[in-house]
């Protein structure tokens, strides 16, 4: 059985052929797609192939305080390189490329918690302009989060604060 690989930096992701991608849903003998590492929770649809992996270079999430303490949606800052480049990762939330200007926004479909750390998502893009790395993507995954969670105690009301954060997101196509 083939397999695939997409390294980026320090990251590897690797699964057969098999459990990337699966064909397409005809009926109810159709299974579900194994993709090794991401929870059941955020996976993309069956038959979904991932066409990119970028790790956060550099990056945070910035809150702003609301009641007296940091709450609600964080607005994220980043700097990103992977398999088509580098990429710069901010509010919509927007993905654009520095290659080739391929611009991609998207909307939360789904999350999974991870203690001590910003959740691991699942997002489906709403938008995208350009031809380039990113015209095909139609889902995105933030995986293997760290850093990036609101801080605690109390705070006055409009302040902001960057937390910095890391993750791989990974761009699917179906």
């Amino acid at each position: 059985m083939a397999a695939v690989t997409v390294s980026v930096a320090a990251v590897t992701y690797q699964a057969s052929a098999a459990e990337v991608a699966a064909p397409a849903a005809v009926g109810p003998e159709s299974r579900a797609v194994a993709i090794p590492g991401i929870p059941a929770a955020i996976k993309p649809p069956n038959g979904s192939k991932p066409i990119g992996a970028y790790v956060v270079t550099s990056g945070t999430q910035t809150y702003t305080c609301t009641g007296g303490v940091y709450t609600g949606a964080s607005v994220p800052e980043a700097q990103l390189s992977g398999t088509g480049g580098r990429l710069h990762h901010f509010a919509g939330p927007s993905w654009q490329s520095k290659r080739d200007g391929s611009l991609v926004t998207a909307a939360k479909v789904a999350e999974s918690p991870r203690a001590g750390t910003i959740a691991e998502l699942l997002l489906q893009v709403k938008t995208s302009t350009g031809k380039g790395v990113l015209s095909r993507a139609t889902y995105i995954s933030r995986l293997l989060t760290s850093g990036g969670t609101a801080p605690g105690g109390a705070c006055t009301d409009g302040s902001t604060t960057a937390v910095p954060y890391g993750a791989v997101y990974v761009f699917w196509t179906n």
